[in-house]
This record gives structure tokens, C-alpha cells and sequence, in this order.
């Protein structure tokens, strides 16, 4: 099985994450932390940077690595180191995205998240 290698970066600001619904592709309507593909040659921090600079107009501080989460989807191995993020500057500009919600410690499971990003969020919810 083909294996993906992706970033997600779970931007946090004032005891919320930055939660952003998919636009496009086989999972569209799903929720998820932003980023993507990491390319040749790019470390997984320089990745999450390029790819929130390209999807939400934003420069974050890449900050620790929260955890790699490994998922089998029918097609594919995931394969998702995901990082607590700053933001630096901008204004988390959605243009690959339908929507996008600030989700606190109680509002964490009121999306319907994607299957990957479900390993992640009791994690995430233990440090809100």
C-alpha cells in the first residue's frame, strides 16, 4: 500500500484550535487540522509552513510535535506528524477550505472529523 506523508498543524490561540472543513477531494465536508504533503526534500516543519502560508495566507512558529499518527485509508497508508502552531502573521485566510471554526476543550467533538485526525483529538483536548 502506497504510503502519504503529511503535516497538520493544530494552531492554537487563547485555549482554542483552528479547525478547517475540507473543500475538495474524496473527503470534502470532512474536518481537519490544515496542512498537507510533505515534498522532496523538505523537512516536516518547513512542509506545515509552506503549506499554511499556501492555504491560509498565514506564517505560523512551528512549535513541538504533538504525535505521528499512522491510518489506513482503503487507498492509502497516512502517515501525519501533526505540531502545536503559532500564529506569526496573517489572518488565516480560508482559500482551499469550505469553513473553518476555533474549537475549545468542550466543543472539540462537534465536527465531524476526519477518520485520521480522530486519533488526535483527545490528545489535543488533554492539553485545552
Amino acid at each position: 500500500m502506497k504510503t502519504i506523508r503529511v503535516v497538520a498543524a493544530v494552531i492554537y490561540a487563547d485555549g482554542k484550535v483552528f479547525a478547517t472543513q475540507r473543500g475538495y477531494g474524496d473527503f470534502k465536508g470532512g474536518w481537519e487540522f490544515p496542512g498537507g504533503k510533505i515534498e522532496e526534500g523538505e523537512t516536516p516543519e518547513n512542509a506545515l509552513k509552506r503549506e499554511i502560508l499556501e492555504e491560509l495566507e498565514t506564517e505560523i512558529a512551528v512549535g513541538e510535535l504533538i504525535d505521528t499518527i499512522e491510518y489506513d485509508y482503503p487507498a492509502f497508508h497516512l502517515s501525519m506528524d501533526c505540531f502545536w502552531c503559532d500564529v506569526v502573521r496573517g489572518d488565516l485566510v480560508l482559500k482551499e477550505h469550505e469553513s473553518a471554526r476555533w474549537l475549545d476543550k468542550e466543543s472539540l467533538y462537534s465536527v465531524e472529523w476526519l477518520p485520521a485526525d480522530v486519533a488526535l483529538i483527545e490528545k489535543i483536548r488533554m492539553k485545552l
